[in-house]
């Protein structure tokens, strides 16, 4: 068939993106699913960080490429041997499917699945190979979805099925943001309530990860941010405490907001310096969570005497630690209840025709989480 998809041919296009446009609006064709895969209508596809930094070319991907991976749509087709979806079912697209018997599957842990790691990293499905061509050639899946398009053809193993009335630009923002900063809370960190929290980098996934903190109890909560409006929209979200990151003492103000530093501190700016810093907010005995994916060169310096001397721990997280089928339903629910308003984050929806402006906005901090929507 064909389908409608925003194309990557080269990285490195200048700023600003809406007269460089590195991202080319183009038809293309999706080929049928197979063997364990659905063909999925995208209806929402939200802008993330890791979609600017293949175009920006900080994180290295095969070319060219379809790119988005945080999205929701309706099960239009079934391959052979999906036999536990439906067509017309409502799904999220989860960016690292997981095979279900290498180790890490075997013993819990998903989101390190290394078969879904390697097709990722080669820009193909989980069962090898690509879906998606053009009159130049092959056209490589970024993480799995490819889902700045009208359809996409994706493994079963990268679905969760939701609810139906859920709207579609509130359930995509689940298979990563909420996915990966509420998970880094709950599951990497297993914060307790009357804990002491603070996160750098508000955007969709620092957020999340306020809204992660707040629902688990966290106190005090502190957000820390270069932007006045994430700041603002931080407090907005409940009892918060804010600091402004340029502000030469933004370490002590965290510190003493904490007293003396936080339990908890996640790093989500997906920057070395901003990790420099939650390391220093961090409490003796206490743990620093980083989800921020920097350039694959950038290198952390630790004091190993500290390190040692304080019992601190600095820990990774992808995707939230998460067991999708497991998070997702969880997380949902606490949206219904109020519990975790995910829809606070939402800066606004567009057509795919005004992706590339809108990754301008991601750039600058001016948005948090944008949605394009199809019809």
């Amino acid at each position: 068939m064909q389908t409608t998809a925003a194309v990557l041919r080269a990285v490195g296009a200048p700023r600003p993106y809406a007269d460089s446009r590195p991202l080319a609006i183009e038809t293309v064709t999706l080929d049928p699913p197979g063997r364990d895969e659905v063909l999925v209508a995208v209806r929402a596809a939200g802008l993330c960080h890791s979609d600017l930094s293949v175009v920006n070319g900080d994180r290295p991907r095969p070319m060219p490429m379809t790119l988005g991976h945080e999205a929701a749509g309706v099960v239009e087709a079934l391959g052979p041997g999906v036999g536990d979806l439906a067509v017309g079912d409502h799904v999220v697209m989860v960016f690292m499917p997981s095979c279900g018997h290498c180790d890490p599957c075997a013993s819990g842990r998903p989101a390190l699945c290394e078969p879904g790691a390697a097709a990722n990293v080669r820009g193909e499905l989980l069962g090898g190979g690509v879906r998606l061509h053009s009159e130049a050639g092959d056209l490589h899946h970024h993480l799995g979805c490819s889902a700045f398009a009208s359809h996409a053809v994706v493994s079963r193993r990268s679905l969760i099925k939701v609810d139906a009335d859920l709207p579609f630009e509130h359930a995509a923002l689940f298979g990563c943001a909420v996915l990966t900063g509420v998970g880094a809370v709950v599951n990497t960190a297993k914060v307790r309530a009357g804990q002491s929290a603070a996160v750098v980098g508000l955007g969709g996934v620092g957020l999340s990860s306020v809204l992660g903190a707040l629902a688990s109890g966290a106190s005090p909560v502190v957000a820390v941010d270069l932007s006045e409006d994430k700041l603002a929209l931080a407090r907005s979200l409940g009892p918060v405490r804010t600091v402004n990151a340029s502000d030469a003492d933004a370490v002590d103000q965290v510190r003493a907001l904490t007293g003396g530093g936080a339990d908890f501190v996640f790093e989500m700016a997906g920057s070395v310096r901003a990790l420099e810093a939650a390391w220093k907010m961090t409490r003796r005995g206490g743990t620093t969570v980083t989800a921020g994916l920097p350039p694959p060169e950038a290198a952390l310096a630790v004091n190993v005497v500290r390190l040692v001397a304080e019992e601190r721990t600095l820990k990774g997280s992808y995707i939230g630690t998460c067991v999708p089928s497991r998070d997702i339903p969880r997380y949902v629910a606490l949206f219904r209840e109020g519990r975790l308003p995910v829809d606070r984050l939402l800066s606004g929806t567009i057509p795919l025709e005004r992706i590339n402006a809108a990754f301008d906005d991601l750039a600058e901090g001016r948005a948090v989480r944008t949605v394009v929507t199809f019809p």
